[in-house]
Formats: C-alpha cells, structure tokens, sequence
C-alpha cells in the first residue's frame, strides 16, 4: 500500500539510518524502482524521490550523539564544530559602502544569505551553518589583503547555499550563492584545493553531483569525479566556459540542464 506524503517523515524515521549513511529504496510515494533516497547528514534525515514526476522531498532532525560526531569527523573535528566562536571583530551587519558594492557586483544579496563584515580586516564573511548554527566561516578580503580567502574555523564543512536535489561543486562561496539561486540545486563550496573526507560525506546524501570548477581545472575535476563515484551514485561534469559565478549564458542553460535529473 502506497504512503501518503503526510507520513513519509516518519517512514523515513522508521529506516534508522545510522548518522554518515543513506539509504536507496523504491519511493513509497509513487512506487517507483530505487529513486527514493534518504540520508542521516550529521543529524539532519533528508529524504528525496528523484523521479521528475515525484515532488517528495523534506526534512527534520534526528538525534546525534558524541560518539555518531566522532565517527563522522574524528575527536578533533568534533571539538572544533563544537567550540566555534565567531570573532568579535565579525559583526552582523552591512559592512558599508564597499562591501555592498561587492554584493552587487556579483548578484549577491547579503542580508537574504546573512552574510557578515569582518571590520578588522575588511572582508565579507560567508557563515558556514550547521544545524542552524554558526560552525565556522570563510572571508572574502574586499580589498588587496593577502590571503584573498581566510577560513576562520577549522570545521572541514563546505559552504552550501541552496536547496534541491542535485549537489553542484563548486570551488567559492560566490559561486555556491550562484548556483544556489537556482532551486533544483545545491552549490557546495569547497574551499580548497581538494576534496576532504567531509565533503565527501557531505556530498553522499544526494544521488547526483555535478563538478563545475573553473574551466582550466580539467585535471582536478576528473580526480574529484573519481574520488566522488564511491560516495555518490551518479558524478557528472560540467564543462564550463568560465568560472559559474560569471554567471556565462551559455554555461548556465548547461547547468539548468541538469535539473531534470
């Protein structure tokens, strides 16, 4: 007998999905052969039908303990997610004339994204969020401060904007609030250079990622394709002709291409 959407929660409860695992199942909903996927990420149970015709798809919170936390990043990254403070000098408010300026170059609406002004260094300050709160951050220096990206935490967490149902990787925040815009995706930024343990455990609860860095890092993206197929059931590439945040015509109807998946 097919489940109503009204008690898919607590369908998905009753898989008790360990924390860092997913489960694909036959949708409940629409019967459908294993587009049913739900995930425990860090608490967080997610759930989703990737069938185009199927809108099921939510969310709530499970319990998490301190050892679920430590298999998940280790002793050390547990004391960091837990312990992180903002500094001081990073203040919930507009950062002036510059950094508004800054946000309207790129498209970006600060208040809308909570974005914060570091005043000592003059840097708009993207919040990593997890559960709600505030687990590390990453500034972006306005002027020629070196470096040009500071990472304030040491949580190992992307930065994600957005909410749907396929994870687009991206390299920069401004690039994850791009993608983010759009409401069949996710922008995941990375951060880096490379693709940590996190990010991949991150990244398991969705059946599609798609890797979109900057298009002459070919190289990197064949080796985080790689690196992501043992997490994620199906990794795609997009071929860019600029970096996302660009925001080329051209580059973004490839992207909206993927919506369907």
């Amino acid at each position: 007998m097919r489940r109503t959407v009204m008690n898919i929660k607590g369908y998905v409860e009753d898989l008790d999905i360990p924390v860092g695992e997913s489960r694909r199942i036959n949708c409940p909903v629409c019967s459908s052969y294993k587009t049913f996927t739900a995930t425990n990420n860090m608490g967080k149970l997610l759930w989703n039908c990737y069938k185009a015709s199927c809108s099921v798809s939510g969310n709530t919170r499970a319990k998490v303990t301190a050892d679920d936390l430590r298999k998940m990043y280790g002793d050390q990254e547990v004391s960091q997610v837990g312990t992180f403070e903002m500094p001081e000098y990073v203040v919930n408010r507009s950062g002036g004339l510059y950094m508004n300026r800054w946000c309207a170059k790129w498209g970006i609406d600060g208040e809308a994204l909570g974005l914060m002004y570091d005043v000592r260094e003059d840097r708009v300050v993207f919040p990593v969020v997890h559960e709600g709160l505030a687990v590390d951050a990453t500034g972006r220096a306005l002027g020629k401060r070196l470096p040009k990206w500071k990472r304030y935490g040491n949580s190992g967490l992307p930065y994600v904007s957005g909410c749907g149902k396929v994870a687009v990787v991206v390299e920069d925040c401004v690039s994850a609030t791009v993608v983010g815009e759009y409401g069949s995706f996710v922008g995941v930024a990375i951060l880096g250079t490379s693709l940590s343990e996190s990010h991949k455990r991150y990244l398991a609860q969705f059946s599609t990622a798609v890797m979109a860095l900057d298009p002459d890092a070919l190289p990197k993206t064949l080796q985080f394709k790689k690196e992501l197929s043992g997490y994620v059931n199906d990794v795609k590439v997009l071929r860019l002709n600029d970096d996302i945040k660009y925001r080329n015509p051209d580059d973004m109807e490839r992207l909206l291409a993927f919506q369907d998946i």
